[in-house]
């Protein structure tokens, strides 16, 4: 309290008063430290001085007068002006009948909680939590700051469901211990799975609780309790973000969000909410597809992007809405890995040969139908492992015994479209859409690849012979034409040469023709005359021949009729020496010889030399004559 003179000083005159006031404020100063470095000694005299960074916590040792001596049983804090911890705490400020033999006044810090923390309170005195409740419910006492009011409006011990933000806070350390954590942080492309600690019991065939709104990302653990949320794991997400969660009301896991490439789409197939009604129809009789929010397979699949799902209670399978292509190769697999446990195929020939193909095969699902392959097989690896591998296997193995290993090779084509038409006629009874079958490579064995290779051999030889052929051709023909060029102007003047020849010769022909046609009239005409002078000879010849021989006929007759009466009258031996002499003397035929050789003593066959002198002799003499000379006469 600031004496009176002081104060009627500094109202009649400020300006002179300062110098009269300086004991005065020496005094105050003094009292200041005599308070501070003596506080105990205040105390004896039963003033307490809280100061502003405290908070002073009262313990009363006994009670002089009064009705309430003792605490209630169970009880550690006072209500009532009992011996023991008491409820209030002494602001800070000056106090006064706080006597040291009847009060313990302890100064304690003020409770602090620093950003990005809260403070979380266990209550040691209150009413007793109901049973299976782990959380005390909120009780409005000024952020716990009003211990009284707390106990009053029926608080209770245990851990409590509220806590403390950030701020300075008076607590009543008697009545609450504060241990701070933490804020909770979900950091960017993550979600935080919730499981809750308290609440109702979960719904008998349910994973999770149902979805409660109003508790603020679950903040307000008593808004989620009041509305009859159950314990355990929930549907509701939180996304990224920093959060005041109590850990004794909630735990969170921090998983990624769902990303859904493009290209695909997500197939939800949720294990919790309400049981669904099928809506695939009722030609499809492989499960049931239901509406987005119900349990089972969600006909709606989830487009590209990305999605806060809660994967504990539904899972996202994953569908290529593109072309997918798998691979039956040893060597060769696609980055979606859901053909790395096929292999190439083995097959035998009709003639008993083993060899190996790879193949390739693409499909597509149409978004509206990936639901339905979902429902049917679970997963995508279950569509390549039940449907694809061994439709495809099956198939190859079978038409490879329908034929030679050669004759396979050979009609490699039209095999490929076979197996096509085949396998997308299957895969359309799974929803699943076939854009083509491949056939890769062909191993035969070694033996027939030999065969194989060097027919392919000889067929390149003879393509490269008929390469080369076709090279000295256009040599031949550049060599050609380069020769014609060189000498283009001959054959220009050659070929002129050659019209004029033409040209001559067309008139000769023209000329030919026109004699040839003369003479062929001519000759005609001669033709004709000959004929007909040819005609009139012959009638004339005809006619003569017909005379002479009547003569002669005539002439015979009467010589016959002559020489029959000459005959009779001369004698037949008489007649022919008659005839005899007369064609000897009318033909002059010689009897004797014009030379008569002859031998020794006139015997002419005496002496072969001298014959053949004779011969000799006489081709001399032939020799000589001339042709017109008669031979001589002997």
């Amino acid at each position: 309290m600031i004496p009176l003179p002081f104060i009627a000083a500094l109202s009649d005159n400020p300006l002179t008063a300062f110098p009269a006031l300086y004991p005065w404020i020496a005094i105050l100063i003094g009292l200041f430290f005599v308070i501070i470095f003596f506080r105990p000694l205040f105390q004896l005299l039963g003033v307490v001085i809280v100061p502003e960074d405290k908070i002073g916590l009262v313990t009363k040792k006994f009670v002089l007068f009064g009705d309430h001596k003792e605490l209630p049983s169970g009880r550690i804090i006072a209500l009532n002006g009992e011996a023991g911890f008491q409820s209030q705490t002494l602001a800070p400020g000056i106090y006064f009948w706080r006597w040291i033999w009847q009060f313990e006044i302890r100064l304690q810090p003020l409770t602090v909680v620093p950003d990005g923390h809260l403070g979380l309170l266990m209550s040691k005195d209150g009413g007793e939590l109901p049973r299976g409740a782990v959380l005390a419910r909120r009780v409005d006492c000024e952020m716990f700051q009003d211990a009284e009011i707390f106990l009053r409006g029926g608080g209770q011990k245990g851990r409590q469901a509220a806590f403390l933000t950030p701020g300075t806070y008076r607590i009543n350390t008697f009545l609450f211990d504060v241990l701070l954590t933490k804020m909770t942080q979900i950091k960017e492309n993550m979600v935080g799975i919730v499981t809750t600690m308290e609440g109702l019991p979960l719904p008998e065939g349910q994973i999770a609780g149902n979805r409660i709104e109003g508790h603020n990302n679950f903040q307000d653990a008593d808004a989620f309790i009041a509305s009859e949320g159950s314990r355990g794991l929930q549907p509701h997400v939180i996304l990224a973000g920093s959060y005041f969660l109590n850990p004794w009301f909630v735990h969170v896991e921090e998983i990624p969000m769902t990303e859904i490439a493009i290209g695909n789409v997500g197939v939800v197939i949720s294990y919790c909410g309400e049981e669904g009604v099928d809506v695939s129809g009722v030609e499809f009789k492989h499960g049931n597809i239901v509406k987005r929010g119900t349990k089972g397979v969600w006909a709606e699949p989830l487009g590209p992007g990305k999605y806060p799902l809660n994967t504990y209670i539904l899972r996202v399978e994953l569908v290529p809405t593109t072309n997918l292509v798998l691979n039956w190769a040893n060597a060769r697999s696609e980055s979606h890995q859901l053909d790395k446990h096929l292999s190439t195929i083995t097959v035998r020939s009709k003639d008993g040969f083993p060899f190996n193909l790879d193949v390739s095969q693409i499909i597509h699902i149409p978004m509206n139908e990936a639901s339905k392959v979902i429902a049917r097989f679970g997963n995508m690896n279950n569509l390549v492992s039940q449907v694809l591998e061994p439709t495809i296997g099956n198939y190859f193995r079978n038409s490879a015994q329908d034929s030679d290993v050669i004759a396979f090779l050979s009609t490699r084509k039209e095999r490929q479209v076979s197996a096509r038409e085949h396998i997308n006629f299957v895969l359309d009874q799974y929803n699943v859409h076939g854009v083509d079958t491949l056939i890769g490579d062909i191993v035969p064995p070694d033996s027939l690849m030999k065969t194989l290779t060097d027919r392919k051999l000889a067929e390149e030889q003879k393509v490269t012979y008929e390469t080369q052929r076709m090279a000295q051709e256009t040599r031949q023909d550049l060599e050609k034409e380069t020769a014609i060029a060189d000498i283009q102007h001959q054959i220009v003047a050659a070929e002129q040469g050659v019209e004029i020849a033409q040209r001559l010769a067309d008139a000769a022909v023209k000329k030919a023709e026109g004699d040839a046609m003369s003479v062929k009239l001519n000759a005609a005409a001669e033709a004709e005359r000959t004929r007909l002078t040819a005609f009139a000879e012959a009638d004339r010849i005809e006619r003569t021949g017909a005379a002479e021989a009547a003569k002669i006929a005539a002439i015979g007759k009467a010589n016959a009729e002559a020489y029959e009466l000459q005959v009779t009258a001369m004698g037949g031996d008489n007649f022919t020496r008659v005839k005899l002499a007369e064609t000897i003397g009318r033909d002059k035929v010689k009897i004797i010889p014009d030379i008569l050789i002859t031998g020794a003593g006139g015997d002419p066959s005496s002496g072969p030399i001298a014959s053949l002198l004779g011969l000799k002799l006489m081709e001399e003499l032939s020799a000589k004559k001339t042709p017109d000379s008669a031979p001589p006469t002997v």
